[in-house]
């Protein structure tokens, strides 16, 4: 058989590559006759500027910018024809801020408006962020601070302080975005949720990232407070695409500037799909002008998904937890739409599977597989990544191999 591995990475544990390999390592010790073909990928969350790299070649720079909570941390610019590459992760990412010190009322994106400057910096032609895996919860308000280079505004305090900001602390708003006007910015997000409500970046994910109960709902409301204000400023004061056309377009769009028709619609940028991912830093580049896009589809097209998809008899993709994200966006519900156009079969291995027989099948997945599936499991899998996804690999070999 020719089975093809294209997992998203193990949060917490294993990247992509690594995933792909453990899962073509123990696929291969069940079924040693079969070809292999390893493609990992990502959905703009960590591991989006490696796996792009990989595909695409370019050149990597690199930068160092502040942390989630201001520490300084590198990061990098890949730069393919024109292309700049940056992710969130690298400078806003979950796993920058130890378990103890989580705290999305204060982590802040500021450090990413810095890489974003920096990827500016090259003189690129279009600017492409991949969002996802942050451990902010601000609204892209610190984004816009660093990319500003406000140092002393309270835009890069942290969600917790949006609701104490003032019309005056984004007064320089509408010049940034005329500034980036001649900017391709695209944000490619992992998933795509909006801003608010019961999906949304506070309601959402806040808690994984550290918020209590009562902290997640101070967030909605001062997100809340946050996009009302800063949208009013942006059609007051921006470029005069963003005065006098409908802020948020609903032409279907890859990524790299090839249109795929559709047409504008007038949605409120908080609910456009996507804004809420990163915390809303999704929100904040739109504010700024950026085209919101599926990262998952950026990449899967950057690296030919499709065509290696129909070479294959059998796909094998997975992430560390399969649940309602996943079916937001994610590469587990790209891969298994790949399939499907293909009639491949594609089967799902997740660390945790949280969703019904009928959500998955839904997706387009033929089977599904936990690593884990009692909690001394997953304390074994947390202890042993690569042996336990291996393990379960040949597993999966053994049965569907012929």
């Amino acid at each position: 058989m020719r089975v093809l591995v294209a997992p998203d990475c193990f949060s917490g544990t294993l990247s992509a590559p690594q995933a792909a390999e453990a899962i073509a390592r123990g696929w291969a010790l069940a079924a040693p006759g079969d070809e292999i073909e390893r493609c990992p990928l990502s959905d703009g969350g960590p591991g989006f500027v490696a796996v792009l790299h990989e595909a695409l070649g370019g050149e990597l720079g690199s930068v160092t910018v502040s942390g989630p909570l201001g520490e300084p941390v590198p990061a990098t610019v890949l730069l393919v024809e024109g292309t700049a590459y940056v992710e969130s992760a690298e400078a806003a990412g979950l796993a920058l801020v130890a378990p103890a010190d989580r705290d999305p009322t204060r982590t802040s994106t500021y450090g990413l408006g810095e890489l974003v400057r920096a990827a500016v910096g090259t003189g690129a032609r279009r600017v492409v962020v991949g969002v996802g895996g942050t451990a902010t919860n601000d609204g892209g308000a610190g984004l816009i601070a660093g990319l500003g280079g406000w140092d002393g505004s309270p835009l890069r305090d942290g969600g917790g302080a949006l609701d104490g900001v003032t019309r005056d602390a984004l007064g320089g708003l509408g010049d940034l975005a005329r500034e980036l006007a001649h900017i391709d910015l695209v944000a490619a997000v992992d998933v795509d949720v909006p801003l608010l409500g019961l999906h949304g970046a506070s309601a959402g994910f806040a808690e994984q990232k550290g918020a209590t109960p009562e902290q997640a709902q101070h967030l909605e409301r001062a997100l809340g407070s946050f996009a009302h204000l800063a949208q009013d400023v942006i059609e007051t004061d921006g470029p005069p695409r963003a005065r006098h056309l409908p802020l948020v377009s609903t032409t279907s769009d890859d990524g790299h500037g090839h249109s795929h028709g559709g047409n504008r619609g007038s949605a409120r940028l908080a609910a456009t799909p996507g804004a809420g991912a990163g915390g809303g830093t999704g929100f904040g580049l739109a504010l700024l002008g950026a085209r919101l896009v599926p990262g998952a589809r950026l990449v899967t097209q950057a690296v030919g998904l499709a065509e290696r998809v129909a070479r294959a008899d059998l796909v094998v993709t997975g992430e560390g937890k399969l649940d309602w994200q996943s079916l937001r966006g994610k590469v587990v519900q790209a891969v298994a739409e790949a399939g499907l156009a293909a009639a491949r079969p594609t089967i799902g291995l997740a660390g945790q599977v949280e969703m019904g027989r009928r959500e998955w099948a839904a997706a387009g997945l033929s089977a599904v597989y936990a690593v884990a599936e009692d909690p001394a499991q997953v304390a074994a899998a947390l202890a042993d990544p690569v042996g336990t996804l291996e393990a379960r690999a040949a597993r999966l070999g053994k049965n569907w191999s012929h």
